[in-house]
């Protein structure tokens, strides 16, 4: 594990090689609500063994290891991660036309930055991520509160965070919120000029097939996978399917 400082905070990460070596296009890995570098487990070396790109996975602040982040989450979270947060990390890592890789939370970042930051992107591949807010993903959220509270998941996140309450509150609150209901991104999509690889899980609990199509409606570039037995995690659920889809995606662009 490594660490970079952005401001007065540092930030975890880790960096996977692939034979070739780490270069400027390398695949960045966005992280879920809940999620963290450790989180990803093996993953990210798989990645990076079947694309043959160097692949970079990251703490946001707040999670993991990385420095807490003082100040509450607002409604615009995503974008200020996307549009503030994750050009410094690339900037400090050198990435110079990133390949986005991201789940849940992590694709929707992914998607404000390509269509938000102006700045160049080789790929997107979106894992089960949000465009705009559905009932499903606020029963689910809820039912997550829940189990927040009367199950051992907090035990469980706790080996992935260092202030595991503030996380899980910071997703949660927000999510249940009212204010959050009117959360859309839609208007980036058509700005996006890179190809997307958009994936979903059949049994997503906490969306369903519409936010990947409507991607498909306003990007200029998409494909689209859906999963059968796949949940909200297909890196989890199907990661075989979801490793050789984006190695063979990945071989087609012209980075």
């Amino acid at each position: 594990m490594a660490f970079l400082t952005l401001g007065d905070g540092r930030i975890e990460y880790e960096r996977f090689d692939a034979d070739r070596g780490s270069d400027g296009h390398a695949l960045v890995m966005l992280h879920e609500g809940l999620g963290s570098v450790s989180l990803w487990k093996d993953f990210p070396q798989r990645l990076a063994q079947a694309t043959r790109r160097g692949v970079i996975v990251y703490s946001r602040p707040g999670f993991g290891k990385s420095a807490p982040v003082q100040q509450p989450r607002t409604v615009r979270y995503m974008h200020e991660e996307a549009l503030v947060v994750l050009p410094q990390v690339l900037d400090a890592l050198d990435v110079e036309k990133p390949i986005l890789f991201g789940h849940s939370d992590g694709g929707s970042i992914a998607l404000i930055h390509a269509g938000g930051s102006s700045r160049p992107v080789g790929g997107v591949v979106t894992l089960a991520p949000h465009v705009f807010v559905e009932d499903v993903s606020v029963t689910s959220i809820a039912a997550t509160k829940v189990a927040y509270k009367t199950t051992n998941l907090r035990e469980k996140l706790a080996r992935h965070h260092d202030d595991v309450d503030r996380v899980f509150w910071g997703w949660n609150d927000m999510w249940l919120s009212e204010d959050f209901r009117a959360w859309n991104i839609e208007e980036y999509l058509p700005r996006i000029r890179c190809p997307i690889l958009a994936i979903q899980g059949a049994e997503d609990e906490y969306g369903s097939m519409e936010q990947i199509r409507r991607i498909e409606r306003a990007a200029a570039r998409v494909e689209m996978l859906c999963l059968a037995d796949c949940r909200h995690s297909p890196h989890r659920d199907q990661p075989q399917r979801v490793l050789e889809a984006v190695a063979r995606w990945v071989s087609t662009l012209a980075v």
